[in-house]
């Protein structure tokens, strides 16, 4: 069976430099890194997992901690974490939070007493504390909302101008009555779509109506009272901007059952591209985020700070993209 000194001396570098590198070390300059791995795996070397945990006193495990494993976006950000930790030679223990705060508190309390390696968290919400975690010097990454602990890496999406261009989108394809359909209040996402969308409306001249916006919890079947409100108004919207997917599925069933079609009766913009929105008729127009490029961002982030707890944090923004499709265009409705 090989050892880490077979592979230091298959890839011409030190011990330390072979721990470093298979440990995802950023110290470590990338080319000795690619020769560290190619060594390790051209010799079949498996690390020695139980004395490189009482040396380190942590796992090379990742926590990631999401709101809701049925929702794509999320499988999406796990995905890319996933990719990066195995590359790194770390491996990765999902948790579902479900929206709920303790189920959260319960996870990160798993997490500390694992001693994991480093924990990403998509915070449920400001209530989210991750002191205990970082006080201990166990490094947190947030993706997709923001924590209060200023002394984490965050990786979040511009949620608000992609709202007030998804808005804008709408009134001009003819839409006069456009409403909103978005997440629990407190949730920073789901303010941020709310906030984006009455800019659009503020940008085009439009008054806002507080008829025409609702919110609901962001996992599925939780939407479909709200949906029911909005659609069965005296005057209903004509259009609608949803903050997610759950959230356009609940809105896409209440319109099956009223025999309305989007486009045609009632436009519609989503948050979040997912593999059916293109299966539909009429196509589903999305704000599309990079998902997964949260996720990969998010684990080089960690691992990073898991190489060097001194670096300072940072704030990553990344873009999300309006793509227009049928369930917004009126003309092709009424084709």
């Amino acid at each position: 069976m090989a050892t880490i000194n077979d592979v230091a001396a298959r890839a011409r570098v030190s011990t330390a430099t072979v721990s470093r590198a298979l440990n995802g070390k950023s110290t470590v300059d990338p080319a000795l890194a690619a020769r560290v791995q190619e060594a390790a795996a051209e010799l079949g070397y498996q690390p020695n997992g139980l004395a490189r945990n009482l040396r380190r006193q942590e796992t090379a495990v990742l926590a990631l901690v999401i709101s809701d494993v049925e929702n794509p976006f999320f499988t999406a950000i796990a995905r890319g974490v996933e990719d990066v930790a195995q590359n790194a030679g770390y491996s990765v223990v999902l948790c579902n939070s479900d929206e709920q705060l303790a189920k959260e508190r319960r996870y990160l309390e798993i997490a500390l007493q694992e001693r994991v390696a480093g924990v990403i968290l998509s915070p449920v919400g400001p209530s989210t504390n991750v002191d205990t975690l970082t006080g201990r010097g166990t490094p947190v990454v947030a993706v997709d909302r923001p924590l209060t602990e200023p002394s984490s890496d965050q990786v979040l999406v511009a949620s608000r101008p992609a709202a007030q261009e998804a808005t804008a989108h709408l009134l001009a394809a003819g839409y006069l009555r456009v409403g909103c359909l978005t997440g629990p209040a407190g949730v920073r996402t789901a303010d941020d779509r709310l906030d984006g969308y009455l800019d659009g409306l503020r940008a085009a001249g439009v008054a806002p109506e507080a008829a025409l916006v609702r919110r609901a919890e962001y996992r599925a079947g939780c939407a479909d009272a709200a949906a029911a409100e909005l659609l069965d108004l005296e005057s209903p919207p004509d259009a609608l901007l949803l903050a997610n997917s759950p959230i356009a599925v609940a809105v896409l069933q209440a319109l099956a059952a009223r025999g309305l079609r989007a486009g045609r009766d009632i436009g519609i913009v989503a948050f979040d591209e997912v593999p059916w929105a293109t299966l539909i008729d009429p196509q589903l127009s999305v704000v599309a985020q990079p998902a997964y490029e949260i996720g990969r961002v998010a684990a080089e982030l960690l691992l990073a700070r898991i190489g060097d707890h001194t670096r300072q944090p940072t704030a990553t923004m990344l873009a999300a993209r309006l793509i227009p499709r049928g369930s917004s265009r009126r003309s092709l409705g009424e084709s």
